[in-house]
């Protein structure tokens, strides 16, 4: 019994998240920012690699680009609470 609820608990919380996720990565494929959306945004785009090493390193590393392009997202977006490795995801979605 406390399996089942266990699993049923756990899979809830995966959903959230994978819903979450695709709700960002949907909201910064389309925001009006001054180039029309994230996936026009050359800060954006300059921190793929960096996104992928943050993604790959379980937020370990932490390059330059990235950080830019958090703060990019971050001021358009206003005070929407995305984490850094949904925002490190949702770069890499682009």
């Amino acid at each position: 019994m406390l399996a089942t609820v266990l699993l049923a608990t756990e899979a809830s919380a995966t959903s959230f998240v994978i819903s979450t996720d695709i709700t960002l990565s949907l909201t910064l494929s389309s925001s009006k920012g001054t180039s029309g959306s994230f996936k026009d945004d050359k800060i954006v785009l300059a921190a793929k690699d960096d996104a992928a090493a943050f993604v790959a390193s379980g937020g370990e590393i932490r390059g330059v680009r990235m950080e830019a392009a958090f703060l990019r997202i971050r001021q358009v977006l206003g005070d929407r609470a995305y984490s850094d490795q949904q925002l490190a995801e949702a770069i890499l979605i682009l």
